[in-house]
């Protein structure tokens, strides 16, 4: 997609400057956020970046913490313990000439020193520039924008699917190479940050960097943990660059945990849960609503593109059943056919079956965390699934697929599910029987590999194909790290599978392994 000049000279700026300030206090106009008064700290209060998400038709969320010392071990990264005004301005150019909008927010101990501004009364389907101030430092200008309004039919919607950052496991290079095609928007699939000790969990080319403390157990462990994760320069340019919208899948825990039980032996599970929830908010650009009475965190919620997309954000592990069979692959368990087992929850599937149905434009994104379709990983005789995903609920995903085949028979958008979680990139149809390959088509999957989760990867052509005679519906597959870059229009909606050689150094370019293009009505990949 072309860039107008405003966005080239703002990404050129940003490549440029890597981590580094794209506006100093020295050239940021004459226009600078307003500010209660206060000393200049010592140091940059603003080393965790600045994110913006959950964009609306008249604003977004803009997001910061403050932490001149990201890693001190109590997780409060170097701040007083008392609250501090934080300036924050928005613009209508990346120079702040034209300020629309500007206010100050409380950053308060309590919180981590976190700052979530929820802005409305803006133009719709407008890009904008943001910034904050503090302790007389000033951030990086960020760009943003407002969705289109209601109706709205817009030639061509952008975004970036991703998911699965292991920091240890290599560098961020593909959230800069995101970037860098500067989408209008960013779908974050869940494991944000992994919870493990430092050296636990280790990539076939080994790890290249290393956790900071060890393995997660209480709300200052998980702040520290976010924290190191926001300090990498890649991560940063990418939150810079665009809105988000984040669900989390288990990491931002426990591995595998499903509802109230934990996916290891994990003691006073209850209270890890409600500090990776607390921390979860108060990193990532979330609005109020996510925030709920008692110990839970409300992520299922719903963001509409004009008349081209509305994206259906779903969380699969708050409300799903334990997995069957004790969790894994298994290549027998009867257990994961039973008919109350489920993965979202009535409550939810209530929701979006509603919101499916009233949703008025071209496509329905279902951003969700494991794989729906079924997946036969043994390659031969035999059969063998990963009861974590979808294939140990069988009967819910039977409901799931329903859902969406009623909702398009009805008239709804078409259906196309986003997930993450796998590390393997894959494209496949979703059917409303899989073990009958001509079965009908109700969907497609965009399956994204991770950011860094693994390492580098590998290639095996026949290793493959092999998987691909195995699931007739799967039509590709890629075991490289990268990203789903996807351009959608009223008529067709187009998936760029970019992927990278190598992540256990930095530079890799990316390349198109892969394009996929869903014409409207047809509900199959082409």
């Amino acid at each position: 997609m072309e860039q107008n000049p405003s966005r080239r000279a703002f990404l050129i700026a940003a490549a440029a400057a890597g981590a580094g300030g794209l506006l100093s206090p020295a050239s940021a106009g004459a226009s600078t956020p307003r500010q209660a008064p206060a000393g200049r700290t010592a140091a940059d209060p603003f080393k965790l970046g600045i994110a913006s998400g959950d964009p609306a038709p008249d604003g977004f969320v803009l997001w910061t913490r403050l932490a001149p010392d990201p890693l001190t071990p109590d997780g409060h990264g170097g701040m007083p313990s008392r609250d501090v005004e934080v300036g924050w301005q928005v613009a209508e150019d990346e120079r702040f000439r034209t300020v629309v909008r500007d206010g100050t927010a409380t950053a308060r101990p309590a919180a981590a020193h976190s700052v979530h501004v929820e802005l409305d009364g803006l133009k719709p389907g407008r890009e904008y520039f943001y910034r904050f101030r503090a302790g007389g430092h000033l951030s990086e200008a960020g760009r943003t924008r407002t969705t289109p309004a209601p109706g709205t039919t817009e030639t061509a919607l952008t975004f970036a699917a991703v998911s699965c950052a292991q920091y240890e496991h290599g560098y961020y290079t593909a959230y800069r190479r995101m970037a860098e095609q500067h989408p209008d928007l960013v779908v974050h699939l869940g494991d944000y940050i992994y919870e493990y000790s430092g050296g636990v969990y280790t990539a076939a080319q080994g790890n290249v960097r290393e956790h900071a403390g060890g393995k997660l157990q209480t709300l200052a462990d998980y702040r520290v943990r976010h924290a190191q994760y926001k300090t990498d320069a890649d991560l940063q340019l990418a939150h810079l660059t665009s809105p988000w919208l984040v669900i989390f899948d288990d990491h931002e825990v426990e591995n595998n945990w499903a509802g109230d039980n934990p996916g290891t032996l994990a003691p006073d599970f209850a209270t890890r849960k409600a500090a990776g929830f607390q921390a979860y908010y108060e990193n990532m650009p979330l609005r109020r609503s996510a925030v709920t009475r008692g110990p839970g965190i409300r992520i299922n919620r719903r963001v509409s593109w004009g008349s081209v997309a509305t994206f259906h954000l779903l969380d699969s592990r708050q409300f799903r059943d334990d997995q069957p069979c004790d969790d894994g692959m298994r290549s027998s368990c009867d257990e994961r056919l039973a008919q109350e087992r489920v993965m979202l929850g009535d409550d939810q599937m209530k929701w979006l079956a509603g919101g499916l149905g009233a949703a008025p434009a071209a496509w329905n994104l279902i951003a969700q965390q494991v794989i729906v379709g079924q997946r036969d990983y043994h390659l031969g005789p035999g059969r063998e699934l990963n009861v974590d995903a979808w294939d140990g609920y069988a009967a819910e995903r039977d409901r799931l697929l329903r859902t969406l085949a009623s909702a398009r028979s009805a008239g709804s958008g078409d259906p196309v599910v986003l997930t993450g979680d796998a590390h393997v990139a894959s494209a496949s149809d979703l059917l409303a029987d899989f073990d009958d390959p001509d079965s009908e088509r109700v969907g497609v999957e965009l399956v994204a590999t991770s950011i860094s989760s693994d390492g580098d990867g590998y290639h095996d052509p026949a290793r493959d194909a092999a998987l691909l005679m195995e699931n007739p519906h799967l039509k590709f597959v890629n075991e490289r790290r990268g990203y789903i870059m996807c351009r959608a229009t009223p008529d067709e909606l187009t998936a760029d599978f970019r992927t990278l050689d190598y992540i256990s150094r930095r530079g890799a370019p990316a390349r198109t392994a892969a394009t996929f293009t869903i014409p409207a009505g047809e509900q199959t990949l082409t």
